[in-house]
């Protein structure tokens, strides 16, 4: 059942603490914990574990590659996107994280099922976006939503391959109980899209914002829960 529960947030890097602080424990920022009511529910049981795979066979597998249409991004992936990843793409607001995930999406769309959720921009202003830079593919799938559970189900159902997500401080888990952005709502919907990636063998793409420090906003949290490549524009 889910119990209420009180914690204290941070206002500037989203950290919580159940004690409050005159300074948070994670920026030392100042005064910038606020209290908040929160529901913490059971967590579902969990899935069967895979079975172990020998050595010998997976030294003869030979991983395909997802091209990204562009050398230097293909360059730096170690030669496209490896089907089960997830990386994580990292930069200040505003300097086209967005524009060059639409691009890549709009190519891998060309040849495997693709979809880009935004949760900072309505559908249109994507559209608006895709025309300006002459896209045209039928088969990328846009959908702009923040609720990862419905999105993750949705690309279950349409078989995705490579599943965008702009950005991971916007989307968030009805479980968790917490704000989008928040450093648990962080950890816990990177791990739910690792579990996803892993289980259905689908690329997965994360765009995750920078703050003024030069660090990935929700300190240093998605750096730690990576599985794949982190770089930043």
């Amino acid at each position: 059942m889910a119990k209420p529960a009180t914690v204290f947030v941070c206002a500037d890097c989203g950290a919580e603490t159940l004690k409050w602080q005159g300074q948070c424990p994670q920026c030392a920022h100042w005064n910038t914990l606020e209290q908040r009511t929160v529901v913490r529910r059971a967590p579902a049981a969990a899935a069967a574990a895979p079975a172990p795979a020998a050595m010998t066979e997976l030294a003869a597998t030979d991983l395909p590659r997802l091209q990204t249409g562009m050398s230097e991004l293909d360059r730096v992936l170690g030669g496209g996107l490896i089907p089960g990843s997830v990386t994580l793409l990292g930069g200040e607001p505003g300097i086209g994280k967005s524009t060059l995930l639409l691009q890549l999406a709009h190519h891998a769309s060309t040849s495997t099922p693709t979809l880009y959720l935004s949760g900072e921009e309505s559908a249109a202003q994507i559209g608006v976006r895709a025309r300006r830079l002459g896209m045209s593919a039928t088969g990328l799938r846009v959908v702009a939503d923040t609720d990862l559970e419905s999105v993750l189900a949705r690309a279950r159902d349409e078989r995705i391959r490579l599943l965008v997500i702009d950005s991971i401080q916007t989307v968030q888990l009805a479980a968790v109980g917490t704000a989008a952005g928040a450093v648990t709502q962080l950890r816990e919907c990177t791990a739910q899209l690792v579990r996803f990636a892993k289980a259905e063998n689908v690329s997965v793409m994360i765009v995750g914002h920078v703050t003024k420090d030069g660090a990935i906003a929700g300190p240093r949290v998605l750096e730690h829960r990576r599985h794949g490549a982190v770089f930043r524009e």
